[in-house]
């Protein structure tokens, strides 16, 4: 993993993108957690306070080689809303608002331009409110998140929430799915 690079990614509830980004070729390690807040080692339970300012995310550790941060960065703009300020469905609060986290300025650039190219050809009726910033202040969740989607497939949220946008990636992105 010498040339592999990390992306931190809030689209909302991280049970939904973790199973999206496992699914993708090239992610070699996906983790669901807490980030650009102020609080150190937040659990669960203070972040959905609110009160934190951390956001919901998954880290993405990938292979540029495999895939591009662009293409990771267009499978997260379809599936999930950037035009919801501090909401994704049901969600509502800080740390379900859409966030790019980047770790280089390669990242900040690829995306910007793609928010600014979604912007100017209007692919969505609602201005993109997606934030754009450095990296800081990452936390893993608890152990009782990771992997959530794989293990309980079957649980409500995940079969409301998380497979269709399993699904939507699996049919629109096929040649990036493992």
């Amino acid at each position: 993993m010498n040339d592999s690079q990390t992306l931190v990614l809030g689209g909302g509830c991280f049970w939904c993108t973790e199973a999206v980004y496992k699914e993708v070729r090239g992610v070699l390690d996906v983790e669901s957690g807490y980030s650009n807040g102020q609080a150190a080692r937040p659990s669960y339970e203070d972040v959905c306070t609110g009160l934190t300012g951390c956001n919901e995310v998954v880290r993405l550790v990938y292979d540029p080689a495999q895939v591009s941060t662009r293409e990771l960065l267009e499978v997260f703009f379809l599936i999930h809303d950037p035009t919801t300020l501090n909401r994704q469905g049901n969600d509502v609060g800080t740390q379900y608002r859409s966030g790019i986290y980047f770790t280089s300025e390669e990242q900040r650039a690829t995306a910007q331009a793609l928010i600014d190219e979604l912007t100017a050809d209007r692919a969505f009726a609602q201005p993109i409110v997606t934030e754009l910033l450095p990296l800081a202040h990452y936390w893993p969740a608890e152990d009782y998140h990771q992997d959530f989607f794989e293990r309980n497939p079957h649980q409500g949220y995940c079969l409301a929430v998380a497979a269709p946008k399993v699904e939507k990636l699996r049919r629109s992105f096929a040649r990036l799915v493992k």
